[in-house]
């Protein structure tokens, strides 16, 4: 029996968190003894995690990586807060369009002498969650694997430390075509180790999950339904979607936009919502662990994102059968057929409500794309037996 370690960082409610789920509920438990390390043991999939699954105890130090400098100091950890100090300073000299991700990036590099290593040696590592320097540098493995869940042509990192830390790994599983196609388009020297292994989906799992309730007021609101499930962030295009709703709610059009998720733009999407006098029609719900059962009351599920890897809610709306619409991000063309499962409209504001308002009126086509969904398997666990051949 192999000896597989699989990091992330928590079981916070998200895509890649789900799609992590996903995985280690069709895992060949026989073949091979997994054991799970994540930086911090919270977050409201914690339990969903299967018994089979062995959760190594928490590491304090790595544990810091998100409290704020403050916490780190009053918990005393002087030498990681002193280098996120660090992190934070040299990110606001690169001019970065999203100084967190290089930021990140010099926190993990230069906190590496600061953290532990693991004493167990496995046989194959896999980091879940970028940027992935615990595995790479912090692990003993004869085969390591690292996953990439975003598109990284149009993220801002240093690519001189990326390279040298992507080149720890063996492999590099991309979560499709599009998303490998965008990765080596900036780091092409990498070719040779990318592979493609799609987010793992249970149809009959999420169906169920489905039937679950929900608020009242939802179910009873008679207005053309729009819902997005995701983080309130730049990535999400969640402000695109505040404009959007204004230029169809000033064409009087009856509708309502249920957001399902949170995050770290929460205020200033609520300031854009004031801004407009979209309280009544621009709806956040806030944390869902169970978002189903909003996708399934859905006229047309949307998601606005200036950039994705695949996103994992997309596929579920279509498994529940739901006319969906994507913005034309760089990797939309791997996530559904345009005109035969989903429709991809322009990435703008302009784009989305003109997107919203045809398929509102056409409901040909919001029928045709709803049936080629019913009629579409999208199961795809075996897209793990990749994962094996490599290990």
């Amino acid at each position: 029996m192999k000896n597989i370690l699989i990091a992330s960082f928590d079981m916070e409610v998200g895509g890649v968190e789900r799609s992590l789920i996903s995985m280690l509920n069709n895992f060949d438990y026989e073949s091979y003894q997994v054991d799970l390390m994540l930086y911090s043991h919270t977050g409201d999939f914690m339990n969903l995690l299967p018994l089979q699954t062995n959760l190594l105890p928490e590491i304090k130090k790595y544990k810091t990586f998100r409290l704020s400098i403050k916490e780190m100091i009053s918990k005393g950890e002087l030498s990681i807060a002193f280098v996120r100090l660090i992190a934070k300073y040299l990110a606001t000299l690169t001019n970065a369009t999203e100084e967190g991700y290089k930021q990140m990036q010099y926190m993990w590099k230069y906190a590496l002498p600061f953290l532990p290593k693991l004493e167990k040696e496995y046989d194959i590592a896999i980091s879940y969650l970028w940027p992935h320097y615990f595995v790479a540098e912090k692990v003993n493995a004869k085969l390591k694997i690292a996953w990439v869940h975003t598109d990284f042509s149009v993220i801002d990192t240093d690519e001189k430390l990326d390279i040298k830390m992507w080149s720890k790994f063996d492999y590099i599983a991309a979560v499709s075509s599009e998303c490998k196609k965008a990765f080596l388009e900036k780091y092409p020297v990498l070719h040779g180790k990318v592979i493609v292994i799609e987010n793992i989906t249970s149809p009959d799992f999420i169906r169920k999950l489905a039937d679950e309730g929900i608020e009242e007021f939802i179910k009873n609101d008679s207005r053309f339904k729009v819902v997005t499930v995701g983080r309130l962030s730049h990535a999400k295009g969640i402000d695109m979607a505040v404009d959007a709703l204004k230029i169809l709610k000033d064409k009087d059009y009856p509708i309502v936009w249920y957001i399902v998720g949170y995050g770290g733009d929460e205020s200033k999407i609520r300031e854009l919502v004031a801004v407009h006098k979209l309280e009544n029609e621009f709806i956040l719900l806030g944390k869902k662990i169970n978002p189903y059962p909003y996708i399934k009351i859905a006229d047309l599920y949307v998601q606005p994102s200036r950039y994705e890897g695949k996103a994992v809610t997309v596929g579920e709306a279509q498994i529940l059968a739901k006319p969906v619409m994507i913005t034309n991000y760089t990797t939309a063309s791997s996530q559904l057929r345009d005109g035969l499962d989903g429709y991809i409209c322009k990435l703008s504001a302009e784009g989305i409500a003109d997107g919203i308002e045809k398929l509102y009126r056409d409901n040909e086509l919001k029928m045709s794309l709803e049936m080629n969904c019913k009629s579409t398997d999208f199961s795809n666990t075996h897209e793990i037996n990749k994962l094996y051949q490599i290990m």
